[in-house]
């Protein structure tokens, strides 16, 4: 029931914040603006856009090989292809995520490996949009001087920075640990504050499944360079968008702004960062000048292509169902 409640609080949500979008533009213009989008420079900025997904099942591909978890490419093919389109209906793209978990766990009889594979992956492109973010701030603050993009990257980076530091340092990861020990032995533990016992297992297995990592500092290297470059071509198709709309600003503003908004859509608190997408879209760029209509129109435009790609990754995953129930996974080797 409360997993059912924080579905139908998410989906009401995106709608809120939709509804009051659309109630602050003139519909009619929006419509306008779309239908008069540069249709080769959409086509163009669609294709640019795939190179998210191949870089991203790369990324994939590189950490399962790197724990021996030897798969046909299109098997991993079909369980990212599921994690794209369920991230369109569940949270943010934690509910993607989780979908491949399942899919790989119950196919490899793996979960812990198949886990840790994951959240490294989610990690390391945390890392890359933190790094572009602040090297693109850094470089163009003369330019932009918004102080809310400033605050922003400050906030995502010291996250960042805590989530590493109780990950991977012994110190800071003994404190926490002890301190949600002690929290949940308190008769507070389970009450309003939260159940600290089961964050703290939750926690405990993270940093399990990431031993397995250990030695594999240059696997995790060219995760973070991969991360990266993901985090240039979002930009780069967000440019393209903005040319076909008659949108000219500087590439700067895209670098800056796009890690941004990229982390805020990553709070669960919506559906697909549906709605908060928009919302922040709106908010940055109007910082550099650009039309409420038009910035909405962008942002639209921008989710079109992970709709489209999203229902591709579906019909993927339905088609290969028979596939998927037939295959077995081999015993590992001793």
């Amino acid at each position: 029931m409360k997993k059912f409640l924080s579905l139908i609080i998410r989906v009401a949500v995106s709608l809120a914040i939709l509804s009051f979008l659309f109630n602050q533009v003139d519909r009619d213009k929006l419509l306008s603006i779309i239908k008069g989008a540069d249709k080769p420079l959409l086509l163009l900025a669609g294709g640019v856009f795939f190179l998210v997904y191949l870089l991203c099942l790369l990324r994939w591909a590189m950490l399962l090989r790197a724990l021996k978890i030897h798969l046909p490419m299109k098997r991993v093919v079909i369980s990212y292809a599921g994690g794209v389109f369920f991230s369109l209906f569940l949270p943010s793209t934690i509910g993607g995520d989780l979908m491949r978990s399942i899919d790989l766990s119950a196919h490899t009889r793996r979960p812990r490996e198949v886990v840790a594979t994951i959240f490294l992956d989610r990690l390391s492109g945390y890392v890359g949009l933190v790094i572009l973010a602040i090297l693109a701030l850094g470089a163009g603050w003369n330019l932009v001087q918004v102080k809310s993009a400033l605050f922003t990257v400050a906030v995502i980076t010291l996250i960042l920075v805590a989530v590493l530091l109780i990950l991977f340092n012994k110190f800071f990861y003994s404190r926490v640990n002890n301190f949600l020990h002690s929290s949940a032995e308190l008769p507070r533990g389970k009450g309003r504050f939260g159940n600290f016992e089961k964050i703290r297992q939750i926690l405990k297995d993270i940093h399990q499944e990431l031993h397995y990592f250990k030695g594999q500092k240059k696997v995790m290297f060219y995760n973070v360079l991969i991360s990266i470059l993901i985090q240039l071509v979002g930009p780069v198709v967000f440019a393209i968008v903005a040319l076909s709309l008659g949108i000219k600003i500087g590439f700067i503003y895209y670098l800056i702004f796009l890690p941004i908004i990229g982390a805020i859509t990553l709070l669960p608190i919506s559906i697909g960062g549906l709605g908060l997408r928009d919302a922040t879209t709106i908010y940055f760029f109007g910082k550099a000048g650009v039309a409420r209509d038009l910035a909405f129109a962008l942002s639209l435009l921008n989710f079109s292509f992970i709709l489209l790609y999203g229902a591709i990754g579906g019909l993927i995953y339905v088609l290969t169902v028979r596939h998927r129930r037939i295959q077995h996974p081999q015993p590992p080797q001793v």
